[in-house]
């Protein structure tokens, strides 16, 4: 059995000496440590971007994990562990110790970062807490050093990245957050080839801001008008810009940075954590998407002002809609309803909400909708996009914080 208090002093340990270690060290590292918390041939998988498979990090050649496995995310019991967030031993014994094998999400928040394997001698809820305490400790391990490792950059792609999507990738929050009544996902695809869209969020003291855009062109320079808008958007924002300002001045940027030639389109919304009270404008974008109590949806209406950057001087309308427990607000870009199949159908607006309907009634994590959500976008256009499609979403608890996380 693990025992709660040893494995306490053992995470510590862990902790404190990975402070100068390098992303390459970590697996050898948390191997050392999790046998002397009874944790026996532990294992590390991340998942790549587009989380359809689990790479072992082995911490050897160029992306640290040459020689390693590659499992997949779906149909498999690794890729359970990861879809559910939660514990899921093999069946029977593994070895003549009659160890159990267990497969644990690697998470930090509801950001979900991979999996680890490893092997325990009984299954209480003792050993349990271990395990989900190791897990903890290694998404922040990770998370400390991805940062500035091209070895982890590595490992996590499965394709060549363009220049734009390089740019995107490093400009964007974390894909996953939860927090203050709070959970938010997004995902943006092509992964490895997106130019102009862009999604951004941010918390300060009671209050949400949101923000998605899609640039003019598919380029490295739509990527740049992308990147100038969320720029500008957060430096309005932070010098106390309301919404309509800030929206005035992603255009006086972009008009600055490439006269009239280059434009991008928005949501940039604002969300009282407290309250639910939601404010927004609409910059010549897609409508938002509210999902209510799980069983239907609406599009929530606003006069639209011009695309920021095309000097139009239309004027900016504030919005306002008051959330409920459970809402999921969705924001998107064009890439996701009007994917199309060999026949020419698009994706289209109602395959898309009934698909966040059927998912969020079904339980599944917010998170893993997206996952699916996105997976079916691509299947539909035949594995490859010829649009940037990009999904933000936001779920509002309401008071009730203690659910934010599986």
């Amino acid at each position: 059995m693990a025992d709660a208090a040893r494995a306490s002093r053992v995470l510590i340990d862990l902790v404190q000496v990975s402070h100068t270690a390098t992303f390459e060290q970590l697996p050898g590292l948390v191997i050392e440590h999790a046998s002397a918390a009874c944790l026996h041939q532990t294992v590390l998988f991340a998942v790549d971007l587009q989380e359809t498979l689990l790479r072992e990090i082995t911490g050897r050649g160029p992306d640290a994990g040459e020689g390693g496995q590659e499992l997949r995310v779906d149909g498999t019991l690794p890729g359970l562990a990861y879809q559910r967030v939660d514990l899921v031993p093999e069946p029977g014994k593994v070895d003549e110790r009659g160890l159990r094998r267990w497969w644990a999400p690697i998470t930090d928040g509801v950001e979900r970062l991979g999996v680890l394997r490893t092997d325990t001698a009984d299954d209480g809820e003792e050993t349990r807490e271990v395990l989900r305490a190791l897990a903890s400790v290694v998404a922040l391990l990770l998370l400390s050093k991805r940062s500035f490792s091209d070895s982890y950059a590595r490992l996590v792609r499965t394709a060549p990245m363009n220049v734009a999507a390089e740019m995107q990738w490093n400009l964007t929050p974390p894909p996953a957050f939860a927090g203050h009544n709070i959970t938010i996902g997004a995902v943006s695809e092509p992964a490895y080839e997106i130019g102009g869209d862009a999604f951004d969020y941010a918390v300060a003291e009671t209050t949400l801001h949101l923000g998605v855009f899609d640039a003019m062109g598919h380029d490295a320079t739509a990527g740049l008008t992308a990147n100038v808008a969320v720029a500008a958007c957060r430096n309005a924002r932070r010098q106390g810009a309301d919404l309509a300002e800030t929206s005035r001045k992603v255009e006086e940027a972009l008009i600055e940075q490439f006269g009239t030639n280059r434009y991008a389109t928005g949501i940039i919304a604002e969300l009282d954590l407290e309250t639910g009270y939601l404010s927004w404008v609409n910059r010549g974008h897609h409508l938002p998407v509210l999902v209510r109590t799980g069983r239907w949806w609406l599009q929530l209406r606003c006069p639209p002002a011009g695309p920021m950057g095309t000097g139009l001087g239309l004027p900016v309308a504030v919005c306002h809609e008051q959330l409920q427990p459970g809402d999921r607000l969705v924001l998107y870009t064009d890439g996701i309803t009007e994917a199309r199949d060999a026949g020419g159908d698009q994706f289209g607006l109602k395959r898309f909400t009934d698909f966040v309907l059927r998912h969020h009634s079904g339980q599944f994590t917010l998170h893993e909708t997206l996952r699916r959500l996105v997976h079916a976008v691509l299947d539909h256009h035949a594995g490859k996009l010829d649009d940037d499609a990009t999904v933000l979403m936001a779920e509002w608890r309401g008071g009730h914080q203690d659910d934010l996380t599986p």
